[in-house]
């Protein structure tokens, strides 16, 4: 095949694409490009930052300059450095979140909605306990409780997360347990845990994406805020988002804006690429979506 010929009928397919698609299509590849150039950043960040973030290397609060891109914080310390590794930090917590709370509300909304009876009802009260309780405000009990840490913050990240799992996996098991197939595959003398996982949980794995990308999103948001309040992960001097957000938000009266407006913005970056990624990769599994 010529390249004239390949190049043609990539514009010809291009063509067939709805403008609402197109506009799908490219939110999607934008929060992969996002979220894929911030997870490079995190693993070669010894190679691509300047300065060790921990250090003095200029002046107090510089504002950006040819050797400093994006200033100094108050302690001399290079901002675009810290950004860097403190992107780390961020999506570290983030992954271990979504791992534990999907591993903990996935399982238990499939045994709830398969088995019912008094089971069910237990598990589910306390996922409507713990879902009615306000997120934040439940995260940061915990964090203040455990103590600041990586695997104290991912937990309370987690936990706010477990229920949403649990309902969405609940509800359609509830709704597939009933079916056709699963009548036949008891009859053929299938065991509950084939049943489960080899018959219901396909089914309702589609759904799965729409729930990671709001964990993820929200377990930056909610990372920040705990480092905003002094609750995060990580102590001074490691570089994190949300405390060197903290920092630079005392200086803003001064209209030193740098120190603080640079971490908010990779903030409100990284959660916009895992909610565009998270809502396109459910379009393109879900058939019902697509249609």
């Amino acid at each position: 095949m010529t390249p004239i010929l390949s190049f043609s009928r990539l514009i010809a397919s291009l063509k067939r694409i709805s403008p609402r698609r197109g506009i799908e299509y490219c939110f999607t590849i934008i929060g992969f490009v996002i979220t894929l150039s911030i997870i490079l950043m995190a693993i070669f960040a010894p190679y691509i930052a300047p300065y060790d973030p921990t250090k003095r290397v200029g002046g107090l609060l510089e504002g950006p300059n040819s050797h400093f891109i994006m200033g100094t914080d108050s302690l001399g310390r290079d901002i675009f450095s810290r950004i860097i590794y403190g992107s780390r930090i961020v999506l570290r917590v983030t992954l271990l979140s979504i791992v534990i709370s999907f591993f903990c509300g996935v399982p238990l909304g499939l045994i709830a909605g398969y088995v019912g009876g008094k089971l069910d009802s237990v598990l589910s009260l306390v996922m409507d306990a713990m879902y009615a309780f306000p997120g934040l405000i439940l995260a940061i009990a915990i964090a203040a409780a455990l103590g600041p840490s990586e695997i104290t913050v991912s937990l309370a990240i987690a936990v706010i997360y477990i229920p949403t799992y649990f309902r969405m996996i609940r509800g359609h098991v509830l709704s597939l347990k009933e079916s056709l197939f699963i009548e036949a595959a008891r009859a053929i003398g299938a065991r509950d845990r084939t049943i489960i996982f080899k018959y219901i949980f396909p089914n309702v794995i589609l759904s799965i994406p729409i729930i990671l990308s709001l964990n993820a999103a929200d377990a930056v948001l909610t990372e920040a805020a705990l480092s905003f309040l002094g609750l995060g992960p990580v102590t001074a001097p490691t570089p994190d988002w949300g405390m060197d957000l903290r920092m630079g938000h005392a200086y803003l009266a001064a209209k030193i804006w740098w120190p603080s407006t640079f971490p908010g913005l990779m903030i409100v970056l990284l959660t916009l690429g895992f909610s565009l990624l998270g809502e396109g990769i459910s379009e393109i599994l879900n058939p019902r979506l697509r249609r």
